[in-house]
């Protein structure tokens, strides 16, 4: 086949003036490109190439480009994008890059590769079909747009490897919701495909498909619906692994791997070598082998080791390998015999990695094994001085868990799921905002939420989601989301965006509210914390009418949307929300508080009580004073015959002993991080027991909100903080200070305690009024 090659002139005199291509609402004049004969809904590696010529480096190379499911792009052998960031069909996300640093005069190509792991996909990963996308920015260079003379091959090296699958008896226990791992023959890969010096006369012209077409066009013929990517490219920063914990069938050196060091493994030799990254991290792998043609090398990523699996899994201290069984997923990669470096499609999790090399004929020489963290670029802004090292070590841990569940969306765990379930969500959203000050993910996640709502108006408990769940309370705590956002970042004009998701999941909600007040029986998972006794996290109570809890989370949301309409919408819904949510406060105080006990229960037999249904009360203001809650307070914390919160619920609880005048007992209640500091973790678990499934579940990061809004005291006081309030609770502190980002820069704050009062300074930015303690 003749090489296409297109000539982008500049003209005589120079460049031509740019005409920018407005994609975000015009028709693309670029055409989705699919892999020439293959399967449309089918697993596949694919390579797509277009070769071009430039008479001179332009100024501007902007590209907006796409793909289905996964993509990378590259130009002359340069990686230049990654994507696309995770959306559904019909807000299916587009990239824009600036490629001129990358082009040279003369000869250029452009490639990617493209990969689709249906049947196989993550629950999170959407598809319609295996395509690439990719348009210039300006009309002068239009000549690359997908189309006609764009050329692809399939990549017969790969082939997936599927999450259970037959590796049972191999992983940890628990429910997997990510992609595949890779088997991987190096001897059938297209080596060098991505550089503009590979023969690729042999392959075949892409099939062209329709033009593609952004969200708001009249029509999308090619069903994906686009919208631009709305944040940030994610972070790419090399890492090495620590040490070696075990080592059989051969002996490397000391240096290996922390330092880059060959080891060799004899011909005909098996060797497993366990690796220790000495904490757990997301990263793509890259294992870089010499020689050994035939061998085979298992990778094999994990949380922890298992000290036992049976009659529940149980791990132990993290740190200690002695004793300990491995069980996790991983990649194979078969040597050609060549100087290569693999590294899969996409990123793992893993603080251990097991090696197993099985040689053959000819001795492999192990280059390097190290990695390139990622996630999302956050830029932490918020600094703490307690004088207690504990407190510090406890925030970089949980500012490790809030990172690891942060990539293109928030997500439960990296490990197991990579689902952004909004109960999580919210946790980690308010993390962000007070360690960063960045709102980009967390508006993110309430768009992707908020577009996943049904006709009735439920919101899908995670989202993007492929498998309909629902999770009815998770719609109350987004209507949350959607409060908190406006309390704590500048941006009204979102916010009343958001109004018409918040009316229809307090509409829908409210349409089984029972002639008594109360909320009737609701369809699909009532979940609402990880409780050993509750049947699948559900409070028990009555078949025909809700737990308290979930009683009392409608009762906040409708509290929530009354002052979201009276600020930014209708009045006339507030007034209806306050009505309503007065109803439903007097039904709840008469059915659910035990007056013998002075608690509210779960059921209305009063049987059954949990901390959940009491701290959940405090929050929406059931005790009549200030005095009333406390004193309820003073009773759900040590009760042990209540439910307990688990780590999850936790920000909950530590937020009801605020509100109810017992902030400065904080710091004394830590002792369900400190079980997990004993434990050898390095983030924070899905729940603090021996029995945890997932290592890193960044609803426990709830303290990298608290030591500043609780224990340092900066809160919002008005929406957009516009206003900060001061209310430090030091506990047995004498002193603390502070930083805390803010929408207008930062908030600098110094505390000391003085006698039975605080003496205070803060620096806020311009404009900003403090509302803080008398001074001492």
């Amino acid at each position: 086949m003749l090489r296409r090659e297109f000539l982008l002139q500049a003209g005589a005199t120079g460049l031509l003036a740019a005409a920018d291509v407005d994609v975000s609402t015009s028709a693309w004049k670029a055409r989705w490109i699919f892999p020439a004969g293959a399967p449309p809904n089918a697993y596949g590696v694919y390579h797509f190439r277009r070769t071009f010529t430039l008479d001179r480096v332009p100024a501007a190379f902007k590209l907006h480009v796409s793909g289905d499911s996964r993509y990378e792009l590259f130009l002359n052998g340069v990686r230049i994008s990654r994507g696309p960031a995770r959306g559904d069909l019909n807000h299916w996300r587009y990239e824009t890059v600036d490629a001129a640093a990358h082009a040279v005069q003369g000869r250029n190509v452009l490639a990617a590769v493209v990969w689709n792991d249906t049947p196989y996909a993550a629950v999170c990963q959407w598809s319609n079909r295996t395509a690439f996308l990719l348009q210039a920015g300006d009309t002068e260079f239009e000549t690359v747009n997908t189309g006609k003379g764009w050329l692809c091959a399939a990549d017969p090296a790969y082939a997936p490897i599927p999450l259970p699958g037959n590796q049972r008896d191999e992983i940890a226990p628990g429910y997997y919701a990510i992609g595949p791992m890779e088997r991987f023959d190096s001897s059938k890969y297209l080596w060098g495909w991505e550089q503009p010096s590979f023969d690729d006369s042999t392959w075949q012209p892409a099939e062209v498909g329709p033009n593609a077409s952004p969200r708001d066009q009249t029509d999308a013929p090619s069903r994906w619906m686009l919208v631009a990517r709305n944040i940030p490219p994610m972070e790419d920063t090399p890492i090495r692994l620590a040490r070696v914990r075990k080592a059989e069938g051969v002996q490397p050196p000391s240096s290996f791997p922390s330092q880059r060091t060959a080891i060799t493994i004899p011909a005909n030799t098996k060797a497993t070598l366990l690796l220790d990254q000495d904490h757990l991290t997301t990263a793509f792998l890259e294992l870089e082998v010499n020689g050994g043609q035939g061998a085979e090398i298992h990778v094999r990523y994990a949380e922890a080791l298992f000290q036992r699996l049976r009659p529940r899994a149980t791990k132990g201290n993290r740190d200690e390998v002695e004793g300990k069984e491995f069980r996790g997923y991983g990649d194979v990669y078969t040597a050609d015999g060549q100087h290569r470096v693999y590294r899969p499609l996409y990123w793992r999790t893993w603080r251990y990695m097991q090696l197993t090399v099985e040689t053959k004929a000819q001795p492999l020489v192990i280059e390097d094994v190290r990695g390139v963290f990622t996630s999302y670029p956050f830029a932490v802004k918020a600094k703490l001085d307690t004088g207690v090292p504990f407190h510090q070590k406890m925030l970089d841990i949980g500012w490790r868990t809030a990172r690891l569940c942060a990539h293109e969306t928030y997500m439960d765990c990296p490990y197991y799921e990579q689902l952004q379930y909004v109960g999580d969500t919210r946790i980690q959203a308010m993390v962000t905002l007070y360690m960063t000050g960045d709102p980009r993910l967390v508006r993110n996640a309430i768009e992707i939420i908020d577009s996943s709502r049904t006709a009735e108006g439920a919101t899908l408990s995670r989202a993007p989601s492929v498998l309909q769940q629902y999770i009815p309370p998770f719609s109350l705590w987004w209507v949350g989301m959607v409060h908190d956002y406006w309390w704590y970042v500048d941006e009204p004009t979102f916010v009343r965006r958001m109004l018409n998701g918040v009316r229809s999941v307090v509409g829908w909600y409210t349409s089984f509210l029972r002639p008594d007040g109360l909320l009737g029986a609701m369809p699909w998972w009532n979940y609402v914390d990880w409780v050993a006794t509750w049947r699948g996290g559900r409070p028990p109570s009555e078949p025909d009418v809700m737990p308290a809890t979930i009683q009392l989370q409608l009762l906040l949301a409708l509290r929530w949307a009354e002052e979201l309409e009276a600020a930014l919408g209708s009045r006339a819904l507030a007034g209806q929300h306050k009505e309503t949510a007065a109803r439903l406060h007097a039904a709840i105080q008469a059915k659910f508080h035990d007056a013998q006990r002075g608690l509210y229960s779960e059921d209305l037999a009063h049987k059954h009580f949990s901390q959940h249904a009491n701290v959940l009360a405090v929050l929406a203001d059931l005790p009549a004073t200030p005095a009333a809650a406390r004193e309820l307070m003073l009773k759900v914390e040590p009760d042990k015959s209540l439910y307990k919160c688990s780590v999850y619920f936790r920000y909950y609880l530590d937020r009801a002993m605020v509100k109810a005048g017992l902030g400065d007992r904080y710091l004394d209640r830590l002792g369900t991080w400190e079980f997990m500091v004993k434990e050898g973790l390095t983030t924070w678990a899905e729940t603090d027991s021996g029995e945890t499934r997932s290592d890193c579940h960044a609803w426990g990061s709830s303290p990298n909100i608290e030591f500043f809004r609780t224990v340092l005291g900066v809160d919002s006081a008005a929406p957009g903080f516009s206003k900060v309030r001061l209310a430090p609770n030091l506990g047995k502190l004498t002193k603390a200070s502070g930083v805390v980002p803010h929408p207008k820069g930062v908030i600098e704050v110094s505390v000391e305690r003085v006698g039975a009062g605080y003496r205070w300074t803060a620096k806020v930015p311009a404009g900003v009024q403090v509302l803080g303690p008398p001074q001492a």
